[in-house]
C-alpha cells in the first residue's frame, strides 16, 4: 500500500503508531460503538491500513515502543491477521467493525478491544502474552477462541455476546473450549444468548462469572466439562436458563453458585458429576427448576438449603465431609426420598457421616433410623412385619429406651395384677414366698430364674396374662439383642 493512499484518519494512525501514541476518534468520552455504523469518513478506517501496520509496514522509532492504539474508529473491510506474528500490542477500543476479525492461529503480545461492537470474533489456537480484553464488548456473531493460549488474563465482563441469526445460529456464540489461560476469566455480568462452552480448558487462577446470564432455554447454557482451575470458580447471582454442567472438573477451592437460578424444567438443570470441589457454595439459592446431577463427586464442603433442591435428583456415589448450614436431621432427610434411583443405602450413611463430623450423634442416628425404614419398604410382606415390630419397640436399636419402657409396662402390669391375685403354688410348703414383682420378670425374662415362675401356677385370665407376658418378653428381648447388635456393628 503507498502511504498516499491513506485517508487523513488513516496518517493518524500511521503516524501515531511508532511511537505508540493513542489516537482517538471519539467526539464525546460517552460515544458508544453501538452506533458505529453512521460514522462518517472522518472516523473511518481501512482494515487493511492496520493489517499494514501490524505486518512490518510501521516501524518504531528510536527510542519508543511501537503499538496499534485506536479509540472510537469504524473499521470497514476484513482485518485479516490469520496465523501472523505480530510484535505490538493492538489496543482498539470502542471502535465498530463491519466484519469480524480473523485471527486464528495469530501470535501478539496484547489485544485489546473492549467496548467495541463486533459482528463476530475468530481466534482459535490464538497466543496472547499478556491479556486479552473483550470487556462490554456488544458482539453479534460467534466469539471462536478454542484452543487459544493466553499468558495473562481474559476479561469478558459487561460483553453480550449473541443472539446469532442465519447460518451461524446453531453455533455455540462463546466458544473457549480446550483453552489454556495463565491468570483468571473474568467474565462478571457477561450476557450470552446461548451456550458458553468452556469444556476442557485450563486456567491458573478463577474462573468469574458473578451476575452473568446464560441464556439456552431447552439447551446447555455452560458446558464446563472437565474443567481444571487453580482456585474458584464463582458464579454467583449468575441466571442460567438450560442445562449448566461441570462434569469432571477440578476445582480445588470453591464453585460458588450462591442466589444463582438454575432453570431448565423438565431436563437436568444442574450436572456435575465425578467432579471434585473443595467448597459447592449453593446458598441462598431458589428452588433447582430441573433435575440436579451429583453423582460419585467429592466435595469438601456441601453448603446447599433444603429447599434448594428439585423434586429429582441423582446422587448415587456423592460425599462430602461436612453440609452447611447444620440443620436437624428430619429437614435434610427428604431430599434423600427423591433420587430417581430409588434407595440407596450409601446416600444415608454419607449424611449420617456429615452429622458425626459435626459432633451431632442424635442427628446421625436419626438420619440411620430413617435408612432402615427406608430399606423396610423394599422387603418382602414378612420381613416389613418384623421390620416394624422392631421400629415400634426398640427403634431398631436407635431407640433403646423404647424397650425399657416397654418392659416397665409389662412389668407393672405384671406386678399389679398378681399382686391382687396371687397365683397357687404347685407344692404346698415348698413354695418360697410369693413376689409379684419377681414372678413377672421370672415371666418375661425366662432366662433369668429367681425361682417364682415353677413354684407357681396361675389360672383363669391370668393364665393368659401369663403367657401374653412370656411371649413380648422374648419379643423385646429378641429385638433388644438385635438393636444392641447392629449398634456395635456400627460402631
Amino acid at each position: 500500500m503507498e502511504i498516499n493512499d491513506l485517508t487523513p484518519a488513516e496518517r493518524r494512525i500511521w503516524d501515531a503508531f511508532p511511537r505508540g501514541e493513542g489516537v482517538d476518534f471519539r467526539e464525546h468520552p460517552d460515544d458508544s460503538s453501538v452506533d458505529g455504523a453512521g460514522w462518517g469518513p472522518q472516523r473511518t478506517v481501512r482494515a487493511e491500513v492496520l493489517r499494514a501496520l501490524l505486518l512490518g509496514a510501521g516501524r518504531a522509532e528510536p527510542g519508543q515502543v511501537a503499538g496499534l492504539k485506536v479509540k472510537g474508529a469504524r473499521i470497514v473491510g476484513k482485518l485479516d491477521l490469520r496465523y501472523a506474528v505480530i510484535d505490538h500490542a493492538v489496543r482498539l477500543r470502542d471502535c465498530w467493525f463491519e466484519r469480524k476479525p480473523l485471527l486464528y492461529g495469530a501470535q501478539l503480545p496484547a489485544l485489546v478491544l473492549g467496548y467495541s461492537t463486533l459482528p463476530g470474533l475468530t481466534a482459535g489456537t490464538v497466543r496472547v502474552d499478556l491479556v486479552f480484553r473483550l470487556n462490554c464488548c456488544r458482539i453479534t456473531g460467534p466469539v471462536r477462541m478454542a484452543g487459544a493460549r493466553i499468558a495473562g488474563g481474559l476479561f469478558l465482563q459487561g460483553a453480550v455476546i449473541g443472539p446469532l441469526t442465519g447460518e451461524e445460529a446453531d453455533e455455540p456464540p462463546l466458544q473457549l473450549n480446550h483453552a489454556e489461560i495463565g491468570t483468571d476469566i473474568i467474565a462478571s455480568d457477561l450476557v450470552v444468548h446461548g451456550q458458553l462452552r468452556l469444556n476442557g480448558s485450563t486456567v491458573g487462577g478463577q474462573i468469574n462469572l458473578d451476575g452473568a446470564r446464560l441464556l439456552a432455554p431447552g439447551g446447555t447454557a455452560l458446558h464446563a466439562e472437565t474443567v481444571t482451575v487453580g482456585t474458584d470458580l464463582r458464579a454467583k447471582g449468575m441466571r442460567a436458563e438450560g442445562r449448566v454442567t461441570f462434569t469432571g472438573s477440578r476445582i480445588p477451592g470453591q464453585l460458588n453458585l450462591a442466589h444463582a437460578q438454575l432453570v431448565n424444567p423438565g431436563g437436568v438443570a444442574l450436572r456435575a458429576s465425578s467432579c471434585t470441589a473443595g467448597e459447592v457454595w449453593l446458598r441462598g439459592c431458589d428452588t433447582v427448576q430441573g433435575t440436579v446431577n451429583l453423582r460419585r463427586s467429592q466435595f469438601d464442603l456441601l453448603h446447599i438449603e433444603p429447599e434448594t433442591w428439585p423434586d429429582t435428583l441423582l446422587l448415587a456415589g456423592l460425599s462430602y465431609r461436612a453440609l452447611s448450614p447444620h440443620l436437624p436431621a428430619e429437614e435434610r432427610l427428604p431430599a434423600l426420598e427423591r433420587e430417581e434411583s430409588g434407595y440407596l443405602p450409601y446416600a444415608y450413611e454419607q449424611l449420617a457421616a456429615a452429622y458425626r463430623t459435626a459432633g451431632d450423634e442424635a442427628g446421625a442416628r436419626t438420619v440411620l433410623l430413617a435408612k432402615v425404614r427406608r430399606h423396610r419398604r423394599t422387603l418382602p410382606r414378612h420381613a416389613r412385619l418384623w421390620g416394624l415390630l422392631q421400629d415400634g419397640t426398640v427403634g431398631y436399636g436407635f431407640r433403646p429406651l423404647r424397650a425399657t419402657g416397654w418392659l416397665l409396662a409389662l412389668l407393672l402390669t405384671g406386678t399389679i395384677a398378681y399382686g391382687l391375685a396371687p397365683p397357687r403354688p404347685l407344692k404346698t410348703g415348698e413354695a418360697p414366698d410369693f413376689n409379684a414383682v419377681f414372678y413377672t420378670i421370672d415371666l418375661m425374662l425366662p432366662i433369668i430364674g429367681f425361682g417364682q415362675e415353677s413354684a407357681y401356677a396361675p389360672s383363669g385370665w391370668y393364665q393368659w396374662l401369663s403367657y401374653l407376658l412370656i411371649v413380648t418378653g422374648w419379643i423385646l428381648a429378641t429385638t433388644t439383642a438385635a438393636g444392641v447388635s447392629r449398634s456395635l456393628r456400627r460402631q
